[in-house]
């Protein structure tokens, strides 16, 4: 029985009946006879105790019922990397393939990198030394296999899909990766496996590496810093789903890095992320899931952008605990960010209209272009500044604001809460007093408008006065228009003038927003062109 055991069983990864564990103990179980492994199971349901039996504690197991014992032949090691490949693609002698040859993709992350099916394996790539994308995803893959073999065999592969494998170790994937020189892409999530904890001889492995995953593999920060000597060209790095909750900072590696994803991971501190700010090269990060709830670039003021993640464009941060307005107030301080996710946060809830808190972000953070994966249109930001401005005027008044520039001067606390509106006041000009409005209650949203619409360039057309609801969209005040005035099918332009500030028109430019988001009031004039 021992002879189906590898000297180096403990540590090694195996299948049985479709479940994954990791071989903690190898040797006798008295009073039985024979030799047992000791298991502990990736599903801990699957498992019967933590590594004790009668007393006696033969391994240690995270989860109090995530060991058993099992037979030697019952365990699946796997099998060598060429051995998976020529299965997988029909090149063992197999003269129909597999069955799913024709629908297999590369999938990095959470994204699908390339197609790599083939609707004849035979046809398309006769011998293995033409593979260039290999998926061989649960084929049980446990090790290279003979030395030089795979570079022999298939020297040309450059994109490779490994995940949920039987790899149980770092330098199995190096003894994959030095014999193929043109390697860029890999995927190695779900292979959960012991990386090293010092550095590692230089191997020349991975020097043309663009895209790594290693998600649900159990790497740490530190150990990703000690394996990234070896990736010189890196752009792309997943990490997703390790219980990653420290960061270290990097030194003279990852300085290719372009996107980082640590979702779903245990970063509740979001301090750590200044550890990582110095990824001069870093366009987009992924923070979803992690717990974060606050975010802070203490290098620079309120107002002012901060030298941290210099290229970031995309910030991911939805799923987690932000609350506070002061963490939008921090991102406006990224100097390059355009597009923002912080779905699913408490943030998005402080107000019972939703569209409310976007367009608050949306003026909080100047130069964002995409929030939540939706774009943000010049008409929308200008509508959205505008409100902010009227919608915090009075606050801006009481701290100290007025709209005379030599007697402006705002109070700290106010400026720390509100770093934009000096600027939109710059942009706007500050607001009047009849401009600033309180803040009403919700409930008042369906509110009818009292408001009279004019004609300026057809002198002939009477004002018309009608009650509108604020919730009416332009679009179908548009549509009203048509209708009452008895509009021939030209192109209708809006504007309208403020009762409080006569003279001074604010187009209505966005068919899709309400009445409401453009701050109409009572007694208002709607003008109409066309």
């Amino acid at each position: 029985m021992t002879s189906n055991i590898p000297p180096d069983a403990v540590g090694r990864r195996i299948l049985f009946n479709g479940e994954y564990g990791t071989v903690l103990y190898v040797g006798s179980v008295p009073p039985t006879a024979g030799i047992w492994l000791g298991v502990e199971w990736d599903n801990h349901q699957r498992g019967k105790h933590n590594g004790t039996h009668e007393g006696i504690q033969y391994f240690k197991c995270r989860n109090p019922t995530g060991g058993s014992f099992i037979r030697p032949n019952k365990a699946n090691f796997g099998v060598d990397f060429l051995s998976a490949v020529k299965k997988q693609y029909g090149l063992n002698g197999d003269e129909h393939g597999t069955e799913n040859e024709k629908d297999m993709s590369l999938v990095i992350g959470r994204r699908t990198v390339e197609r790599v099916g083939f609707d004849s394996i035979k046809e398309r790539q006769k011998q293995l030394n033409t593979l260039n994308d290999v998926s061989v995803d649960e084929c049980a893959v446990s090790f290279a296999g003979p030395e030089e073999e795979i570079k022999k065999t298939c020297p040309n592969i450059r994109r490779i899909s490994l995940s949920k494998n039987l790899l149980s170790s770092w330098m199995e994937v190096i003894a994959i990766a030095c014999q193929l020189e043109n390697l860029e892409i890999v995927n190695l999530s779900q292979n959960k496996m012991k990386f090293p904890t010092t550095s590692l001889p230089a191997s020349g492995a991975f020097y043309k590496l663009r895209v790594l995953a290693l998600n649900q593999t159990g790497v740490t920060w530190a150990e990703v810093l000690l394996c990234a000597t070896e990736w010189p060209a890196l752009e792309e790095l997943y990490l997703a789903s390790n219980e990653i909750s420290v960061l270290q900072r990097p030194i003279d590696v990852l300085q290719t890095l372009k996107w980082l994803d640590l979702s779903d991971n245990q970063l509740t501190d979001g301090n750590q992320l200044q550890l990582i700010a110095n990824l001069s090269s870093l366009e987009r990060l992924i923070l979803s899931n992690n717990g974060i709830s606050s975010i802070c670039f203490p290098d620079v003021g309120f107002g002012r952008k901060t030298r941290m993640f210099p290229s970031l464009t995309h910030l991911g941060v939805n799923g987690n605990r932000i609350s506070e307005w002061s963490v939008i107030n921090e991102l406006d301080k990224l100097q390059s960010l355009q597009s923002l996710d912080c779905r699913n946060n408490p943030l998005m809830d402080t107000d019972k209209n939703t569209e409310t808190v976007k367009q608050l972000i949306i003026a909080k953070i100047g130069q964002l272009k995409f929030l939540n994966k939706s774009q943000i249109f010049p008409e929308e930001r200008k509508g959205a500044e505008l409100d902010y401005r009227k919608k915090f005027g009075i606050d801006w008044i009481k701290a100290g604001g007025n709209q005379d520039p030599n007697k402006n001067r705002p109070s700290e606390e106010f400026l720390a809460a509100h770093p934009r509106f000096q600027l939109l006041c710059e942009k706007y000009g500050a607001p009047e007093d009849g401009e600033l409005k309180k803040e009403e209650p919700f409930s008042l949203k369906h509110q009818l408008l009292s408001l009279t619409i004019k004609c300026p360039d057809k002198p002939d057309q009477k004002p018309i006065e009608k009650k509108l609801p604020d919730s009416m969209t332009i679009q179908k005040v548009k549509g009203l228009l048509y209708r009452l005035l008895r509009i021939p099918g030209s192109e209708l332009k809006l504007s309208y003038e403020s009762s409080k500030m006569k003279g001074k028109e604010f187009e209505l430019d966005n068919d899709l927003k309400p009445l409401q988001f453009y701050s109409v009031e009572n007694e208002d004039c709607i003008l109409v062109r066309w």
